[in-house]
Formats: structure tokens, sequence, C-alpha cells
């Protein structure tokens, strides 16, 4: 399976005051992120808003995406764009919560899962 991830949607899902240190909150939503790949074979890249991490994060089996532009929903548009982009689009899957995105990415051809349904897959996958 693949994964497209909103990085900071899937991040908002989860009310931890992750507003107070948002690269620790990205960094976190990596390492999850990672740990599932591990777990489950699957192809993730995820896509955030904003200025990348620095340090940036270590390689690894996650492809960690930062929008083109700044601005609001400048990790939509990227997301949106990738997914129009995709030549197996059918094959892919998005985790957002946003409903403009989730439209967009469904015209491409992509499916869709809610953010907190995907957190909760993170967090079974970790519990394997």
């Amino acid at each position: 399976m693949r994964w497209l991830v909103d990085g900071m949607n899937v991040i908002g899902s989860r009310p931890n005051r992750w507003w107070e240190d948002r690269p620790r909150a990205m960094r976190e939503l990596i390492a999850d992120l990672e740990g599932f790949a591990a777990t489950t074979g699957d192809e993730v890249t995820v896509v955030f808003d904003g200025r990348p991490l620095d340090p940036p994060p270590e390689p690894g089996a996650v492809e960690v995406a930062f929008a083109r532009r700044r601005g609001p929903n400048a990790a939509d548009d990227e997301i949106a764009r990738r997914a129009a982009a995709d030549p197996s689009a059918a094959s892919l899957h998005v985790a957002t919560s946003d409903a403009e995105l989730a439209r967009r990415v469904r015209e491409a051809g992509a499916e869709v899962e809610g953010a907190g349904a995907f957190r909760r897959r993170l967090d079974d996958a970790a519990g394997s």
C-alpha cells in the first residue's frame, strides 16, 4: 500500500498540545511513520507546511517533504499535485481529514482515510 500523509492534519487529530513545539510534533510523527512503514512494508510519504526541520530528519523509509511554497493550503496543494501527477493514483491512499483536499485527491483517483482513523492505524502498528 502507498500512503501520502497530510502531516499537520494527522498531528492535529490528537490534541496533545503539539502546537507548543511544532518541530517536536513533526519529528514524533516521522518516527511513528517510520515504525509503521517498517511494520507494514507500506510506502509512506509525509508532506508538511512550513519550513523544513533543522536539522533535517535522518534518511529513512519515509519520504519527508515540505510544501514548495508558503502560505495557506500549501501542503494541501503539494499533496493534490502529487496525487494528480501519480500514474498509479488508484493505488494511493491519502491520510487527511481536510474535506477540500479529500475531494481533490479523489478526483485524481486516490483513496482517502481520515486523519483520526490513520492515527489509530499508526497506533495499532506500534502495538504489533
